[in-house]
């Protein structure tokens, strides 16, 4: 059984009936010809420049609205691409100004996940890639890699959180189902978010440490990885957090692309680690493979879900705290599905313990559409303003979500003429 709540979570099972809210949203391509774009990043050195992480390893720069002819980053050489493999994850440190560091999450050519760092020269836009650092797991004695038994479920992303510390969230190892049940394998990185603190020196031989308030590091309730923040996600494929800076409750939402039947948003307040989301036990609300028990429990539910009928890929995104759009879509988490190429968002409400319950499904596909045409949406970005972006994989494009057209100010100086 998964964890029982004290109000009911709002579930919204979607129909075919989804609700269309007109709000007049609109996209405008900020940026285009790009090969197989999988992240919109903001650079934090400079608020009119982002960076578009490209699956075959290359790194552009877009400043305002135009790609610069040189990359940031060149890794094409030390990955393999294609399918879920390849470059997939981007993120700058907290001190990333002062630092100059960066990282970046990336299949090596063997298959293997490689979380490196870098550093790039006065802020600049073209990175040094002799200063790559490949993080070394369990020890100065570890793997500078995570192993991956097969070639899908990467999951890819990274992202700092509020607290200043790295989350990397990793998918089950891949094939079907899980089989060998990783994802609730206390000693296996697969299928968990991970957390670490990378502010240590240049010459620390992991590169990182464990926060020492990581749940399993005192071994309850079960005796885990230490790096291990949370259990049980097939492919976590985008995860944000409500950014505490705009107004936001610091809660970390992850969009985990299910199995065959269900994909799902989970969503954990701030510094509530330790949780189970389920899979393979679980996939969304349901049972799935149950021939082996799960880790530990509770299990906790997803705050929201939606059947293979609505689409069969989703892609997580962040909760709007901009100020471009109307103020109706503050707070709202906004969505894709990458395979039924649509986009929604939902809004998320707390209870008195601090748990985030979703409501008010919305879809946008048609008003976006009417604009531009956007095929299949695999990544959201923000800028330095909290303004929201979507990232096209099938049409190498990036584009704003802009509100709607302003409207004509009413005349002045008007006089009657007989």
């Amino acid at each position: 059984m998964r964890q029982p709540r004290a109000i009911l979570i709002g579930l919204l099972v979607v129909t075919g009936a989804v609700a269309q809210l007109h709000a007049q949203l609109r996209l405008r391509t900020q940026a285009s010809g790009f090969s197989s774009p999988v992240a919109f990043v903001q650079d934090p050195a400079d608020r009119a420049v982002q960076f578009v992480v490209q699956q075959d390893g290359h790194i552009r720069v877009v400043r305002g609205a135009t790609v610069l002819p040189s990359d940031f980053i060149d890794l094409s050489s030390a990955i393999v691409a294609g399918g879920e493999q390849g470059l997939l994850g981007l993120a700058f440190p907290p001190d990333a100004v002062t630092s100059g560091r960066f990282f970046v999450d990336f299949t090596n050519r063997l298959g293997d996940t490689v979380v490196a760092r870098f550093r790039r020269p006065n802020n600049g836009v073209i990175a040094d890639v002799s200063t790559r650092f490949d993080l070394r797991w369990g020890g100065p004695a570890g793997p500078a890699f995570i192993a991956q038994p097969y070639a899908n479920h990467n999951g890819g992303n990274l992202a700092f959180g509020p607290d200043g510390f790295l989350y990397i969230g990793l998918g089950d190892g891949g094939s079907g189902n899980d089989p060998e049940h990783r994802a609730q394998n206390p000693s296996e990185l697969l299928g968990k978010m991970l957390r670490i603190d990378v502010g240590v020196a240049d010459t620390h031989p992991s590169g990182y440490e464990v926060p020492a308030d990581n749940p399993f590091v005192a071994g309850a309730p079960i005796t885990a990885r230490p790096e291990i923040w949370a259990f049980g996600l097939r492919n976590p494929w985008r995860y944000s957090f409500d950014d505490p800076a705009r107004g936001g409750t610091g809660a970390l939402v992850i969009g985990d692309v299910g199995q065959d039947r269900f994909e799902e948003i989970d969503c954990e307040p701030a510094n509530r680690g330790g949780r189970n989301y389920g899979w393979r036990n679980r996939e969304g609300l349901h049972d799935n493979v149950t021939s082996r028990p799960p880790a530990y429990l509770p299990l906790v539910d997803p705050i929201f879900e939606y059947d293979h009928s609505v689409g069969q890929a989703i892609i997580g995104g962040y909760v709007y705290r901009g100020a471009a759009l109307p103020a109706s879509f503050k707070g709202r988490y906004f969505l894709a599905d990458f395979v039924a190429g649509r986009v929604f968002s939902v809004g998320l409400t707390l209870d008195g313990g601090g748990e985030a319950h979703a409501s008010g499904l919305t879809e946008y596909t048609a008003e976006l559409t009417a604009s531009a045409p956007f095929g299949g949406v695999s990544s959201f970005g923000v800028d330095g303003d909290g303004e929201l972006y979507l990232v096209s994989y099938t049409l190498g494009r990036v584009f704003k979500i802009i509100g709607p057209p302003a409207a004509p100010s009413a005349p002045s100086g008007l006089r009657i003429v007989r």
